[in-house]
């Protein structure tokens, strides 16, 4: 992965927060512990996004439930395509 740099100003709190964070914590350096934030930020928004995509599926006419019966009829319809390929 290439790597780029970027500069940032913080008030000392939290310059002093982040130092402390590191030497408390499996983080080598100041980097690290924040590519690990924006990390999670992105899998929060990445999980939002999907659960709001669910739920906008789950609200439109022709939802489907998926009951156990549902499931093996899957299951049974999978088998016979690899079975004819």
């Amino acid at each position: 992965m290439e790597m780029t740099s970027l500069t940032i100003s913080l008030p000392e709190s939290v310059r002093d927060y982040i130092v402390s964070r590191v030497q408390n914590s499996d983080f080598s350096t100041p980097s690290d512990y924040l590519r690990s934030l924006v990390r999670e930020e992105q899998k929060r928004h990445e999980e939002a996004k999907l659960e709001s995509m669910l739920l906008e599926a789950l609200n439109t006419e022709g939802a489907i439930e998926m009951t156990p019966q549902y499931w093996q009829t899957k299951r049974q319809n999978f088998r016979a395509r690899l079975q004819e390929n």
